[in-house]
């Protein structure tokens, strides 16, 4: 569906309707290549605003909701609820997603810690350098700040 096929009165009314008059009312536009950008950032969106729901829920290794989780377990358990599928562990999470700099980050993406080469944890980042995560055993999923640079990016494809 196009975006005047979504208002329809300015078709009727003008013919056609340019980009900032569908923009003033509200419609959207259809550009190619942007559909697919703009389909992540509705799931990574949701599933931000899952894993933000779980808040207090504790943490227990290899738990993958929808009660307890660990932390690869809170990021499939968000993105599955959302729509999109991800593998069990942090290492298997980084290598399926696409790799972004720090820089291009946004709220939703997925933040791998690692030392070396070795992907050890993951949560999802929730904009100004924090994330939603399940820490570890004794604690609880929350929203931490960013600890360390030692960290890449990954966006779910």
């Amino acid at each position: 569906m196009t975006a005047l096929n979504r208002v329809p009165s300015l078709m009727v009314r003008a013919g056609t309707a340019s980009a900032l008059t569908i923009a003033a009312v509200g419609g959207s536009i259809v550009v190619p290549g942007i559909a697919s950008e703009a389909a992540a950032a509705t799931h990574a969106t949701k599933a931000l605003k899952i894993a933000a729901s779980k808040k207090g829920a504790p943490y227990r290794y290899g738990a993958t909701g929808p009660s307890r989780f660990d932390c690869s377990g809170l990021t499939l358990y968000s993105f599955k609820k959302a729509g999109k599928k991800l593998p069990r562990t942090a290492a298997q999470q980084y290598n399926r997603t696409r790799h972004i700099g720090a820089a291009s980050r946004k709220a939703g993406d997925l933040v791998f810690f690692h030392s070396g080469r070795n992907v050890y944890h993951v949560g999802i980042y929730a904009g100004k350098g924090r994330i939603w995560h399940a820490p570890k055993t004794g604690d609880v999923v929350r929203l931490q700040k960013i600890w360390t640079k030692s960290v890449w990016y990954g966006r779910v494809k």
